[in-house]
C-alpha cells in the first residue's frame, strides 16, 4: 500500500480532501447524536420555570399521529382512590426519574419505560412516607450524580446510577427539615413536597406547612450544601427583631407565627445569582387577629442573593392574607419587549387570576399596579388591610365577581338551588373578608392559577390554565377559648379537624377527605391515636398535642363521655390551641344539585397572555364533561390541576382536567389539535424530551383528586 507521499500530487490532494470530509462527517454525526438526546433536567423544564422545550419534531401538522410509546405501572395506588401522582419527572441522559403514588423513587429507561432501580425511604427503620411529591432535583459533579428527593420532612440524597443513599449527605443520606428553623417545631406539620432549585453547589428549598388554627412552623427559606447537607444560609420569612419587615407583625410574632413559606418551588437567574421565591400566607389562613399588620414576607415574591440569602427586593401581592391567597406556583423568568426596550422580567401568577410582571433586577412593575379599597372585617379581633394591590395589566385571566347573572342555568332546578343560597350570602366583591354568614370566594381557594403554574415561550407569551369556580368560606367559633381550656374533645375537633372533615364530620368526597361519621365501625381507637401522631398521606401530624388532648379527640370521635381535662392556654402562647377563637367549616366548593359548579361555564380555561403588551391573545375551555357535551352543551372546561408544557414545535401539551385526557393545543391560536384518554387523570405537569432523535411526551396519571379514581401509570407518547 502506497503512502500519501508516494502518490501524485492530484491524487494526494483528493485523498486529503476525502479524509477531511470523512472527519467532518464523523464530527457531524457526533454532534447529531449529541443533539438527538434532549433532556428535561429540572423541575418544570429549566431553572427559569419556563415549562418550555426547544424540541420541534412534534408539530401542529403531525401531533394527531401521536401514539402510546410505553406505559410504566409504578404500583402503590390507593384502592380507596385517595392517592395521587403530582410528579413532573426528570429526564437526563436517557434516564427518567419519577415517584410512585406511595412515594417511592424510581429510574426508568426513558425510551422504553423499563425500570432500572427503585428507592423506598421506608427501608430504614422508623422512616415513614407522607404528603405528595411534585418533582425531584438532579445534581452532578463529574462522576458524582445525585437525585435529591423530598418525602415527609426529609430530603434524601440518592445515587442516580444505583438508587442507593449517599451516606455523606446529612445524616446517613438524609436531612431533617425540622432542624435549623430557629425554634422548636417538634410535632408540627412540615413536608418537603416540591423540589428546590440548585445554584452551584447549593440546594435552595422551601416546604409545605400546616395552615389551620393549630400551631404552625415558620416558613423560612434555606440553602443546603449539596455534598454534605450542611445548612449554609437561612432567610427568615417571618422577620426577627432588627430585620426589615419585623414592624409589620406584632413584636413577638416571630416566636409563634407560622407559614409565609415557599411550598411551590423557585425560579433562578443563574447569571445574576438571583433566586425568586413565592411565599404563601401566614397562619391561621382565615383569621389573623394574633398577627395584626401586613405580615411581610407572607404572600410576597422575594428576590434573594442565591449565594448568601440576602434580600435584594420584594413585592407583596396580598396584605394580611385571610383568604388563603398563597402565591400558588413558581414565577416565570421571561424576556419581553416593553416600550421599545428588551427587559429581563419575572412574572408571577396568582390564585386570584392576576399576573404581576416585574423587572427582574429592580423589582419595578412593568405595568401599573393600583391600590383598591377593600371591605373591613366585622369578625371580633380581626383587622384587615384597607387596600390591596391589583395590576392594571394584564387583565385577569379568571372572573373576579359572582353576580346574579352568573348563576348556573344548566337546569331550572340547579338555578333555583344556587339562587336560594346566593340570596343568603353576602354580596360578592373582591377581598370580601371571611364571615360567620358565609363569604363567596371567586376564584376559589385553588385558583385561578394553582400549583401547576404557567408556561412561557421565548416570544414573551405566557400560557396559564385556571379554575373558575366559586367556593364558600364560613367561620365558626372554636369554643375552646370560652371553655377556658384546650382539651375538650369537641373543641379540639373543631379547631384541628373541622376545616377538612367538616363540623358535621361528613368529610368531603371532592377533596378526598373521608367521613368520620361512624368511624368506630372502620377504625380502632389506637389506630386513630397513631394517625394523630404520625399523619398519613396529606393529613399532617398532630403530635404537638399532649397525650390527654389526643385522647380527648379520640374519645369525642368514638362518642365517649368527655372527662373535661383542662389544659389552660399559657400566657404569651398566641398560637396555642384555644387562643384562636375562629376556624372555618371547611374548604367547600359551591356546587349545584348535580355536582357542577354553581356559576355558568367556563369552569376551567387555558389562556395565552402577551407579556410584551399585557394583552390576552386567546382563551379556550380546558376539559369537558362528556355527559354535558352529549346534551349539546359546548365544552365547559373542568376543574384542573397540573401545568402546561410548550414547545418550539408550536404545540402546547396539558393534561390537568378531570376528564382524564392529555391534550395538545396550537400555541398560536389555542385550537385543540389532539387528545388521548389516560388510565387516570393527569394531575401533574408533563415533560417532553428526546432519546436518539425521537421526541416523547410523558405524563404521570395519578388521578385521586376531586373525586376521580387513583392511578399508578406514567404514559409516554411519540410519533410512529
Amino acid at each position: 500500500m502506497s503512502s500519501p507521499q508516494s502518490r501524485p500530487a492530484s491524487a494526494q490532494s483528493r485523498w486529503v480532501s476525502s479524509l477531511a470530509k470523512g472527519f467532518l462527517s464523523l464530527a457531524c454525526l457526533a454532534r447529531s447524536a449529541s443533539a438527538a438526546d434532549v433532556s428535561w433536567p429540572t423541575y418544570l423544564g429549566d431553572k427559569a420555570s419556563s415549562h418550555h422545550s426547544t424540541l420541534r419534531q412534534i408539530t401542529p401538522s403531525n401531533v394527531s399521529k401521536l401514539q402510546v410509546a410505553w406505559t410504566y405501572r409504578a404500583g402503590g395506588a390507593d384502592t380507596n382512590n385517595r392517592s395521587q401522582i403530582q410528579c413532573n419527572p426528570l429526564v437526563i441522559d436517557g434516564v427518567l426519574y419519577g415517584t410512585s403514588p406511595d412515594l417511592q423513587l424510581f429510574a426508568l429507561d426513558a425510551a422504553t419505560g423499563r425500570e432500572r432501580w427503585r428507592f423506598d425511604p421506608t427501608r430504614d427503620a422508623g422512616a415513614t412516607k407522607a404528603g405528595v411529591n411534585r418533582g425531584l432535583v438532579y445534581w452532578a459533579d463529574g462522576p458524582d450524580r445525585r437525585v435529591i428527593y423530598g418525602n415527609n420532612h426529609y430530603l434524601h440524597a440518592v445515587d442516580a446510577a444505583t438508587g442507593r443513599r449517599i451516606p455523606s449527605f446529612g445524616k446517613e443520606g438524609s436531612v431533617n427539615l425540622m432542624d435549623g428553623l430557629g425554634r422548636d417545631v417538634t410535632g408540627l406539620s412540615l413536608m418537603a413536597n416540591t423540589p428546590g432549585v440548585v445554584f452551584r453547589d447549593l440546594l435552595i428549598v422551601g416546604m409545605r406547612l400546616g395552615e389551620g388554627p393549630a400551631p404552625a412552623a415558620p416558613g423560612h427559606i434555606r440553602a443546603y450544601h449539596l455534598r454534605t447537607g450542611a445548612l449554609v444560609w437561612r432567610f427568615n420569612t417571618i422577620p426577627q427583631p432588627g430585620e426589615p419587615g419585623h414592624e409589620t407583625w406584632p413584636p413577638t410574632a416571630y416566636q409563634y407565627a407560622g407559614g409565609a413559606n415557599v411550598w411551590t418551588g423557585f425560579a433562578l437567574d443563574e447569571k445574576r445569582g438571583l433566586v425568586f421565591c413565592p411565599t404563601g400566607s401566614a397562619t391561621f389562613d382565615f383569621w389573623g387577629g394574633n398577627r395584626i399588620g401586613d405580615n411581610l414576607y407572607a404572600n410576597c415574591l422575594i428576590a434573594l442573593d442565591a449565594t448568601t440569602g440576602r434580600r435584594v427586593w420584594h413585592r407583596q401581592m396580598v396584605r394580611h392574607d385571610v383568604w388563603d391567597r398563597d402565591l400558588p406556583a413558581p414565577p416565570n423568568l421571561v424576556t419581553v419587549k416593553h416600550r421599545g426596550t428588551r427587559i429581563d422580567a419575572v412574572a408571577q401568577v396568582t390564585k386570584s387570576g392576576h399576573v404581576f410582571v416585574f423587572n427582574r433586577e429592580s423589582g419595578e412593575p412593568l405595568f401599573p399596579i393600583d391600590e383598591i379599597a377593600v371591605p373591613a372585617s366585622d369578625v371580633p379581633g380581626e383587622s384587615v388591610a384597607t387596600t390591596q394591590p391589583i395590576p392594571r395589566k394584564p387583565a385577569p385571566f379568571a372572573r373576579q365577581l359572582f353576580t346574579h347573572d352568573q348563576i348556573t342555568d344548566l337546569s331550572p332546578g340547579a338555578h333555583r338551588h344556587v339562587l336560594e343560597r346566593f340570596s343568603r350570602l353576602r354580596a360578592h366583591v373582591p377581598f370580601a373578608p371571611p364571615s360567620r354568614e358565609g363569604t363567596i370566594v371567586l376564584p376559589g381557594f385553588d385558583g385561578g392559577a394553582e400549583w401547576g403554574g404557567a408556561a412561557t415561550d421565548p416570544d414573551g407569551i405566557l400560557y396559564i390554565n385556571a379554575n373558575e369556580m366559586p367556593w364558600v368560606l364560613t367561620l365558626v367559633e372554636t369554643r375552646g377559648k370560652k371553655d377556658g381550656g384546650t382539651s375538650r374533645g369537641d373543641a379540639l375537633y373543631t379547631q384541628i379537624c373541622a376545616a377538612c372533615h367538616g363540623v358535621d364530620r361528613r368529610g368531603n368526597a371532592v377533596q378526598n377527605v373521608p367521613s368520620l361519621v361512624d368511624i368506630g365501625q372502620r377504625r380502632k381507637p389506637e389506630e386513630i391515636l397513631a394517625l394523630l401522631k404520625t399523619g398519613k398521606g396529606v393529613m399532617p401530624s398532630f403530635d404537638f398535642l399532649s397525650d390527654n388532648q389526643k385522647q380527648a379527640v379520640v374519645d369525642h370521635l368514638f362518642g365517649k363521655a368527655d372527662p373535661g381535662r383542662a389544659e389552660p392556654v399559657e400566657p404569651g402562647k398566641e398560637n396555642a390551641l384555644g387562643s384562636i377563637p375562629y376556624t372555618s367549616t371547611g374548604y367547600h366548593r359551591w356546587l349545584d344539585t348535580n355536582g357542577y359548579p354553581a356559576l355558568k361555564p367556563p369552569w376551567g380555561t387555558l389562556t395565552a397572555i402577551d407579556l410584551n403588551t399585557g394583552e390576552h391573545r386567546w382563551q379556550v375551555p380546558l376539559g369537558e364533561y362528556p355527559e354535558l357535551t352529549a346534551r349539546g352543551i359546548p365544552p365547559t372546561g373542568t376543574e384542573n390541576y397540573g401545568g402546561p408544557v410548550v414547545t418550539a414545535g408550536g404545540v402546547l401539551f396539558i393534561a390537568a382536567s378531570r376528564d382524564e385526557h392529555l391534550r395538545a393545543f396550537d400555541r398560536k391560536t389555542g385550537r385543540e389539535l389532539w387528545k388521548a384518554r389516560l388510565p387516570a387523570a393527569g394531575y401533574a405537569t408533563p415533560a417532553t424530551y428526546s432519546v436518539r432523535g425521537k421526541q416523547y411526551v410523558v405524563i404521570a396519571c395519578g388521578g385521586g383528586k376531586i373525586g376521580t379514581r387513583s392511578g399508578d401509570a406514567y404514559v409516554a407518547f411519540a410519533l410512529p
